[in-house]
Order: structure tokens, then sequence, then C-alpha cells
């Protein structure tokens, strides 16, 4: 019986002992606020949100303005004249939801832009994350800024520096000692 217990604790203790696996994580947030490509291309996406916005105020107003016309001059129409007015308001309204749709909707032109932009910047990260995760001989690299949420975290298994010092951006007064 001893035997038997003492051999199952062996297994169960020693055999996990084996398989450790080292694991690390970075924090890709503070890397892309390192990254100058990363900021270039927030800003030029701020840029286009900021003038298709523009655009969608401006045909918002005229369509307040259409409004605001048809309110005033309400007495002095005939009925197939407010019609008239009401359809081409509608028509109006249809096209400003059009318009937000196709620059800021699911798979709209910012979606597509921001996908283009970013990417790249993203791809470049995930290539320094795999060769430092060799390097160091890791089997697992988490993202602390993800949905992945860390309650505890031992900084001698962050390897944001490393992955920043391989993509040339890493502070050349560090010294990074693991």
């Amino acid at each position: 019986m001893q035997k038997l217990l003492l051999t199952s604790l062996f297994c169960i203790f020693g055999l996990t002992f084996v398989n450790a696996q080292r694991f690390g994580y970075i924090d890709t947030d503070y890397i892309l606020k390192k990254m100058p490509e990363y900021k270039k291309a927030e800003d030029e996406i701020g840029q286009l949100s900021q003038a298709w916005e523009k655009e969608a105020s401006e045909m918002a107003k005229g369509i307040e303005g259409m409004y605001a016309a048809l309110q005033a001059e309400q007495v002095l129409l005939t009925d197939e004249m407010k019609t008239e007015r009401e359809k081409a308001i509608k028509l109006k309204e249809n096209e400003l939801k059009e318009y937000q749709k196709k620059a800021f909707g699911f798979e709209g032109l910012l979606f597509l832009k921001k996908q283009e932009l970013i990417k790249p910047v993203l791809d470049k990260i995930w290539d320094a994350a795999d060769k430092v995760a060799k390097q160091n001989n890791l089997a697992i690299v988490f993202d602390k800024a993800g949905q992945l949420v860390m309650i505890y975290t031992d900084p001698r298994y962050d390897y944001t520096e490393f992955v920043l010092e391989a993509l040339g951006l890493g502070d050349p007064n560090d010294t990074i000692k693991n």
C-alpha cells in the first residue's frame, strides 16, 4: 500500500516538475506607444475619421435645415408639396445613414484603413515576440494588454523590453538581465 501511495505521489508531483514550461508576457499597448509607425498610423486614422465625421455632421445640418424650412413654410404648402419635401428629407436621412455605415460601420472605410495601417505594425511585434520566445526558450507568451486577465504578474517574466530591443526601439542605456 505504501509503495502504491509513494508511486502515485511521485507520478503526480514528479512528472509535473519534469514537464514544467517557461512562459512570459509582453504588453503590446506599451510597445505600440513606443513605435513611431504606430503613432503615424493613428494620426492618419484620426485625420480621416475627423474628415468623415465633419462630412456626416454637415449632412446632418443640411437635414436639420430642411426640417426647419418645412416647419416654417408648412402652413403655406399644399399637401402634395409637403409630402414631396418630407420624401426629400427621408431620402437625405437615408443617404446620411448609408454614408455613416460606409465610413464607420463594420468593415467600413475606417475599419479597412485601420486594418491596412496597423496590421503591418502588429505583424512586426508578433515577429519580434516570436524571435524573443525562441531565444529565451519560452513555451508560452501572453499579451498583458489583450483580453487575457492577469491578476498578478511577476516582473521577471515581462519580455516587453526584449521585444522593444528586437524591434530596435529599446533604450540603449538599459541593460536587460534575465
